[in-house]
C-alpha cells in the first residue's frame, strides 16, 4: 500500500539495501532486530552513529553483519536528512518520481526488476550520496512502499491500490 511516513520510508530503504544478495524472507525474520538495532529507524539518530556503534552492530547476530551494508545505513541516514531539508520530507522527494500516484502494471505485463523510473531514482539517490541504491533495489523499494502496484489484477490489493487517491 502507498506509504507516506518518512521513518517507515527510511526503514524500507535500509532494509532493501540490507536484502541485496539475500532472500527477502531472511530480512523479514530479522526485521524486529533491525528496528531495535537501528533505533526504530530514526534517521536523525542513525546519522549520528560513530565507530563504536558501528562495531556494536557488526557484532549483532540479529542483523546482517556486513560492514558495507551497515556503513551504508549510516551514510544513507545523513543523505536522507539532507533530502528532508531540501524537499521538506523524503516522502515529497521520492513520490515525485511517480507524480504522486502509484504506477500500475497492466494485466498481462510481466513483472520486472527495474524500470526507467527506478533507474532515474537510483541515479538521483546515488548523486545525493546514498549507497546500496541500485536500480533493482530502488524498484523493490518502490514496490514495498506502494509507488508501483505489481500485484496480480485478481489480487484484492491490486484493486485497493488502484483506488488509492
Amino acid at each position: 500500500m502507498p506509504l507516506h511516513d518518512d521513518n517507515r520510508l527510511f526503514e524500507f530503504l535500509i532494509l532493501e539495501g540490507a536484502q541485496a544478495g539475500l532472500s527477502w524472507e531472511t530480512i523479514l525474520r530479522k526485521r524486529e532486530n533491525y528496528r531495535a538495532a537501528f533505533d526504530r529507524f530514526n534517521p536523525a539518530k542513525v546519522a549520528k552513529y560513530d565507530q563504536r556503534k558501528i562495531d556494536k552492530l557488526l557484532n549483532d547476530d540479529g542483523i546482517i553483519r556486513n560492514r558495507l551494508k551497515i556503513n551504508s545505513a549510516v551514510t544513507n541516514a545523513s543523505a536522507f536528512r539532507a533530502v528532508q531539508r531540501e524537499f521538506g520530507s523524503f516522502d515529497e522527494y521520492v513520490w515525485r518520481f511517480v507524480n504522486g500516484q502509484p504506477l500500475t502494471r497492466r494485466r498481462g505485463e510481466p513483472i520486472v526488476t527495474r524500470t526507467e523510473i527506478s533507474d532515474t531514482l537510483s541515479k538521483d539517490l546515488s548523486k545525493r550520496g546514498f549507497k546500496f541504491v541500485g536500480s533493482t533495489i530502488c524498484y523493490s523499494f518502490m514496490q514495498a512502499v506502494g509507488m508501483t502496484n505489481d500485484h496480480d489484477a485478481d489480487c484484492f490489493r491490486y484493486r485497493e491500490i488502484k483506488q488509492f487517491p
